[in-house]
């Protein structure tokens, strides 16, 4: 089996909640979304979707993933997609860094080689564990008060996790965090996303002001050394995400206890093949993971669900589902939330088809 040809399609992801707000004043009201779509010589298809979240949140960008298709694709016509290993070895020969250019091939290529067995990916990243998994909802930073009020509609729609958005001014952060946590049920858990927000002082100052509160603290700084001095001064558990892009910094932090769960986000790692290394790491040395990727629509969450679905419970602590924040659907067979909950499909490969009419016509195309 050969890859044929490799196409991209642009397709823009809006909001039901119309602004999605984090540290910095940082917001996007649409998405810039890519689906990759590889073709092979046998007639099998797979397709894979990165969004990154706007331009300023991590190394990345939605053109910078088209752009570097069109640099990276001709060194992939004619190599095997099933030979994942091979294949990121020549990806990054090709073009040096850019991990969240290749996620949309590799897991496009997953695809591929699941259609190619007759096994959903979930069962090739490892096995299917239990029936579906927990998932988080992320709530957009506004006011202490409308923050704490969007808990109890979450809720219902069967979130027991809450990421909330903070990393902004810190007595703002420290009512938003008073505030949400007083809406808290038994079992629900609470988790306070800087996205690099703060300052270290500053860090240290909301952590110790809510102190009694129930609370994962997550990323406060910008840096690995600010996020583990803040670490070794606080009694929350502790998350690290935007700092862990590769397995040496999980060794690292693992080394120094800098973290008691780690965000794993796909497309920061360059696919499913190496952030299913860097997810089994994390189980060999005992951390607890969130599992996602940046953003994207019903092709990403697919991606998720099935590296969620393959990760032994006790170490997933939680996941998402980006398709369900937004009214734009772009395939059908895509996990959907049931009770705060979602399923990797049973059917080879994603299990998913892409809407062409929706993603319109490619903006890539290499052959």
């Amino acid at each position: 089996m050969k890859i044929k040809r490799i196409l991209a399609y642009r397709v823009e992801l809006p909001l039901h909640e119309t602004t999605y707000k984090w540290s910095g004043g940082k917001s996007v009201t649409v998405f810039d979304s890519t689906v990759v779509r590889i073709e092979t010589d046998t007639g099998l298809v797979g397709h894979g979707e990165v969004c990154p979240l706007g331009p300023f949140y991590l190394p990345a960008y939605a053109e910078g993933v088209r752009a570097g298709l069109r640099e990276l694709g001709p060194h992939l016509i004619g190599a095997d997609p099933r030979q994942l290993a091979k294949l990121n070895r020549t990806m990054d020969a090709a073009l040096k860094g850019h991990p969240y250019v290749k996620s949309g091939i590799d897991i496009a290529c997953w695809d591929i080689l699941g259609q190619a067995s007759g096994l959903p990916v979930c069962e090739l990243l490892g096995g299917r564990y239990g029936q579906d998994v927990q998932l988080y909802r992320a709530i957009s930073q506004e006011s202490p008060e409308q923050m704490a009020a969007k808990v109890a509609g979450y809720r219902a729609e069967g979130y027991h996790r809450f990421q909330l958005k903070v990393g902004g001014d810190p007595d703002t952060d420290i009512a938003r965090i008073f505030a949400v946590a007083a809406k808290l049920e038994p079992g629900d858990r609470l988790v306070a996303d800087a996205n690099t927000g703060w300052v270290q002082h500053e860090a240290v100052r909301v952590a110790k002001a809510v102190r009694d509160v129930d609370v994962y603290i997550e990323q406060p700084c910008l840096n690995y050394e600010e996020c583990l001095a803040v670490r070794r001064q606080i009694p929350h558990p502790f998350v690290l995400d935007e700092n862990v892009d590769e397995l040496g910094i999980l060794l690292r932090a693992k080394a120094d206890l800098a973290m008691d769960v780690a965000n794993l986000k796909i497309s920061k790692f360059g696919g499913l093949t190496k952030i299913k290394q860097a997810r089994d790491l994390c189980v060999s040395m005992g951390i607890g993971m969130t599992l996602e990727d940046s953003w994207g629509g019903d092709i990403a969450t697919a991606a998720i669900a099935h590296l969620a679905h393959s990760t032994p419970t006790e170490f997933l602590f939680s996941t998402t589902d980006f398709n369900s924040y937004g009214p734009v659907s772009i395939a059908d067979g895509a996990p959907q939330r049931v009770n705060g909950r979602m399923a990797a499909s049973t059917l080879p490969g994603l299990g998913i088809t892409p809407k062409m009419s929706v993603l319109g016509e490619a903006v890539v195309v290499v052959s």
